[in-house]
């Protein structure tokens, strides 16, 4: 087991007067010393707009930015840096890659996605269907997986872009992108992959998967918020218009006209977010050291330990597949009779931090025929102890509520 809680100061401190037990990881991590400390010190010495600049501290900035580039691009294995946009997030980066579709998708083309995708990989191809006229279909499952006989008859030769997400952010299933990029690819698709929950927990090879567009968050990776990458490859890339306009991304403006510079720049305009691609890379700096398969492997120890004790306790209901080499630490639950903000509301009052509610993924849930779950989900600097903590504090819930 991964011994690195002393690394994150916010997890010394008591909740309710109880020792805080962080569990809301899916929504977001917490940030260790490391990072926060590079994210200080660019404000505290390098602070200065980049790539417009000549003096000190603009080049040191922009080579700090330019260099966390390049670690997003071995961390994921992308061919080039040309292919590494950054953005404010996982749903910034879903958003242009639907923008992106609007500008070839014809009537009668067909989206395919899946039912237990987050809104953010919904609505936005909600929306691009309208404009279009496209037509969205849903992928369901099957004991709780994607069910990969629905998947190939969902996908056809009029499919133009498949868009899964790497791992449920609510049953906590590893989805076999690669098997299903291969089988999008037959069909003349583009594969597009949302990796914000999959990216922190496992070792991801873009070009292994064969992703053609792979979108992920900073923040659910120990990093700051309001930074995100989006990968593309760089033929497709080319071929898109850019979906925001103004400094940084042009090459020239007439008055009549302007022309837009190379990638990745072409797609992004105005200020970025220096400090959360700075942080960004100091978070993959911690990654590497650590490494992502002591971390997948740390992860599944928690889940081969929790997943029984869970599963002991009468009238609670655990969502996702049964086989645990399938999921990572996400585990969604429900206790019968009680309502899952209830539920965290009393495990708050223990210091257990969880989330309840619809997970930003309704069509699921409606899917499952509940309104809402608790969920539980965990990361590297959560411990066994952390797993008793919840078991104890859901016995005395039941207890409180007088649940048989």
């Amino acid at each position: 087991m991964l011994d690195v809680r002393k690394d994150f100061p916010i997890l010394a401190q008591s909740v309710n007067d109880e020792p805080l037990v962080y569990l809301d990881n899916a929504a977001t991590t917490q940030k260790p010393t490391a990072v926060l400390d590079v994210i200080r010190r660019y404000y505290d010495q390098d602070n200065a707009n980049v790539h417009r600049g000549v003096h000190t501290l603009a080049e040191r900035a922009t080579a700090d930015y330019e260099a966390a580039r390049e670690k997003v691009r071995a961390f994921i294995n992308a061919k080039s840096t040309k292919e590494v946009l950054f953005t404010r997030g996982t749903t910034t980066s879903l958003n242009w890659v639907a923008q992106f579709a609007g500008q070839i998708l014809k009537a009668g083309d067909e989206i395919v996605i899946s039912i237990l995708e987050h809104h953010s990989n919904i609505v936005p191809w909600q929306e691009v269907a309208k404009r279009t006229g496209a037509i969205l279909k849903f992928v369901y499952l099957k004991d709780g997986e994607l069910d990969m006989s629905d998947l190939r008859n969902k996908i056809t030769d009029r499919t133009k872009f498949v868009s899964i997400a790497h791992v449920s952010n609510v049953l906590g299933v590893i989805n076999p992108i690669k098997e299903i990029a291969a089988y999008a690819h037959e069909h003349g698709a583009y594969m597009v992959v949302d990796g914000a929950q999959s990216t922190p927990h496992m070792a991801v090879d873009v070009q292994d998967l064969d992703a053609d567009f792979f979108a992920f968050s900073g923040h659910k990776m120990m990093g700051p918020t309001g930074i995100g990458v989006l990968y593309g490859k760089q033929d497709l890339l080319n071929q898109f218009e850019p979906v925001e306009f103004g400094g940084e991304m042009i090459d020239f403006v007439y008055e009549s006209h302007s022309t837009w510079t190379e990638l990745p720049w072409k797609f992004e305009a105005g200020t970025p977010n220096i400090a959360g691609a700075i942080g960004l890379g100091a978070t993959i700096d911690y990654l590497h050291e650590i490494g992502l398969d002591a971390v997948h492997q740390h992860e599944q120890e928690l889940v081969d330990y929790i997943l029984p004790k869970l599963q002991e306790i009468e009238g609670l209901t655990i969502y996702g597949p049964t086989d645990r080499a399938k999921r990572t630490g996400v585990i969604a639950f429900n206790i019968a009779g009680l309502h899952p903000h209830d539920v965290a509301t009393a495990l708050d009052m223990e210091g257990v931090a969880v989330r309840a509610g619809h997970h930003c993924a309704q069509p699921l849930l409606n899917y499952l025929d509940t309104p809402a779950t608790a969920r539980a989900s965990f990361y590297i600097y959560n411990t066994k102890a952390d797993c008793d903590k919840l078991v104890e504090a859901l016995q005395k819930t039941k207890e409180f509520f007088q649940i048989d």
